[in-house]
């Protein structure tokens, strides 16, 4: 949604939307990890972020790295829909970082390290998830954000 061919025209983003909502309702997971972060950072309503809120825990229930990350982070922060939860940010980022997602992993080692989320100070942990995240291939590893996959929430 942030590509320059695609600002410039109302008709190409509705477009895009339709078909990543025709999609998403097909049960494609991908598809509906993507449409979830697309109405919830570029929805002009409430009821468009409430929406995409609800597609991104969909996806991730259906086990999608990405969209378990993206829950992690809005129940670390909070929003509108979910009040702040550590506990189910934390939930969220473990069951990423163990399909795979660095992000999540970096995330967890980081809370481990500085005592945040809830968590006590464990170094070990800390080791723990920073090696899981470095022992990762490159060709399974998934960045926080990349072209293929939606940005994280901030």
């Amino acid at each position: 949604m942030q590509a320059p061919w695609l600002e410039s025209s109302v008709q190409k983003r509705r477009l895009t939307m339709h078909l990543f909502r025709r999609c998403a309702n097909a049960g494609h997971v991908d598809a509906l990890s993507t449409y979830g972060v697309m109405l919830f950072r570029r929805g002009h309503t409430a009821r468009d972020k409430a929406r995409g809120v609800r597609c991104m825990v969909q996806a991730a229930e259906a086990g999608h790295p990405e969209a378990q990350y993206q829950v992690g982070h809005i129940y670390e922060h909070g929003c509108t829909q979910f009040a702040r939860r550590e506990d189910r940010a934390v939930t969220w980022y473990a069951r990423a970082a163990e399909a795979g997602h660095a992000g999540a992993a970096q995330r967890l080692s980081r809370a481990f390290d500085q005592g945040e989320l809830g968590l006590p100070v464990d170094p070990e942990r800390s080791r723990h998830w920073r090696l899981s995240d470095s022992e990762k291939a490159p060709a399974t590893r998934q960045p926080a954000s990349s072209p293929g996959r939606a940005p994280a929430l901030q």
